[in-house]
């Protein structure tokens, strides 16, 4: 691996953990949706189709919003250029920190647009040829490419390759950890926090200096 590689593998677990926050954030003050993590949204529609039809409509309209955070992100970095990484962050930095000011003064529906926008954006970060090449809200890919870096591993192959994915759903979890007690005691204003670290990230982005195009995945 690389230096460059670390520091993007590092960059990519740190966006991974304030996703892991955020979402976590989301699904506690909404009762179990979520704001990142799609497929469970995805999921809570097939079930509420059967026999809760408002909750499959909210579970589809957090997937609606997510579409347009993505198409939002994706914009912004094209528009951006060479400078994608760093203003895509600060646009989601911008996105969470309406959504901490908006909940403080109580328009909670406003704040959890501005969630889901910000967890569908941050995805246009880690793009190689106009597709996502590390995702760092959700952890499918990354749980199946984890497994098959370990048996590579067992097998004589790279015997750290498994380390950045593990290292990428970590931060997921920790974030998720952190963001339940900060939500805990500062309720929706702990988003504040999210929006200074990815305001943070998109600083440490903007010194990576790289071509954003030579990402690996």
């Amino acid at each position: 691996m690389t230096r460059y590689d670390r520091q993007v593998r590092l960059l990519a677990a740190c966006l991974s953990s304030i996703a892991g926050y955020v979402d976590a954030i989301g699904f506690v003050s909404l009762g179990g949706f979520f704001v990142s993590f799609m497929s469970g949204n995805t999921t809570r529609i097939g079930v509420g189709l059967t026999n809760d039809w408002a909750a499959a409509g909210v579970a589809a309209g957090l997937v609606g919003l997510f579409v347009i955070g993505v198409m939002l992100g994706a914009v912004v970095g094209r528009l951006a250029k060479s400078h994608r990484r760093p203003m895509v962050l600060i646009f989601v930095a911008v996105l969470l920190g309406l959504a901490a000011v908006t909940a403080h003064f109580g328009a909670t529906d406003f704040a959890v647009v501005g969630m889901v926008f910000a967890m569908g954006a941050v995805n246009a970060v880690f793009v190689e040829e106009g597709e996502v090449r590390i995702g760092v809200t959700y952890m499918t890919g990354t749980l199946v490419k984890l497994g098959k870096a370990i048996t590579t591993a067992l097998l004589g192959g790279d015997r750290l390759g498994w380390l950045p994915h593990l290292l990428l759903w970590l931060g997921l979890l920790v974030g998720g950890l952190l963001g339940t007690i900060a939500y805990r005691h500062f309720g929706l204003d702990a988003l504040g926090a999210a929006a200074i670290a990815a305001a943070i990230c998109a600083v440490l982005a903007d010194r990576l200096g790289v071509n954003p195009d030579h990402a690996s995945a």
